[in-house]
């Protein structure tokens, strides 16, 4: 018998290696995200989007001018993405003959809790970038970790997000389950989630070889690091 994956999903169509609904992400839009990293970067800076899914935030990007190289592992993830370069590639494998502007890696795929897969991500991104370049992370707060309950948010007609599931097994770990309901369709994604201190990211980046230079905005959600050079 099979142990189940940490993060695991169910629910109509394909379900992704980590637990993701590819019909739903395909339903998603943006809110914001590409206009905040458009603001942080250069005008037609080339990008390296890691874990770009469906491509919520790759299609807003190639219209703001941005080259975009889309990586994820899935196929039929890949397959709704139009006008990128897309690559088939877990992140921690990913190995291209060339170096990015930015390499951008968002959804929160950072908090992953096993230390070693972790630290895989972060060299993909520093094998990547140009030395003149940066890489930016998404990250949630980690006071959220002490505050985050169950909770319903009704997002659209027909569409509803439910946290259903909310268990704190460690004070830097969080097992939750969210439910994504779309008319008469329903998803769940079970995930576990890893709290990151500015420290011990910080420490994390520069075992990679970058540099925590900042955050994007006040609430320290969005992590600017910088490649180490010489």
């Amino acid at each position: 018998m099979t142990s189940q994956p940490l993060n695991h999903g169910t629910g109509p169509g394909t379900i992704t290696p980590d637990g993701c609904a590819v019909d739903y992400y395909a339903m998603l839009t943006p809110n914001g995200e590409p206009e905040f990293v458009h603001a942080a970067i250069p005008e037609a800076a080339s990008i390296l989007e890691l874990g770009s899914g469906a491509g919520r935030i790759t299609h807003p990007l190639l219209a703001l001018g941005h080259e975009v190289v889309a990586v994820d592992e899935s196929p039929e993830m890949l397959a709704h993405i139009k006008g990128a370069e897309t690559v088939r590639s877990p992140i921690q494998t990913l190995s291209l003959p060339r170096k990015f502007d930015v390499v951008l890696l968002m959804s929160f795929v950072i908090e992953t809790p096993d230390d070693e897969l972790r630290r895989a991500f972060l060299r993909t991104c520093r094998d990547h970038v140009a030395d003149d370049g940066c890489v930016i992370l998404q990250r949630k707060l980690p006071e959220w970790y002490d505050t985050v309950a169950v909770v319903e948010r009704v997002v659209g007609d027909g569409h509803v997000m439910r946290l259903t599931h909310v268990e704190r097994p460690e004070p830097h770990l969080l097992n939750a389950t969210m439910e994504y309901t779309v008319g008469d369709r329903r998803w769940t994604h079970a995930f576990v989630s890893r709290r990151l201190e500015d420290d011990f990211l910080a420490a994390e980046l520069d075992a990679a070889g970058l540099t925590m230079s900042g955050f994007l905005a006040e609430d320290r959600g969005w992590v600017r690091a910088v490649p180490q050079v010489g």
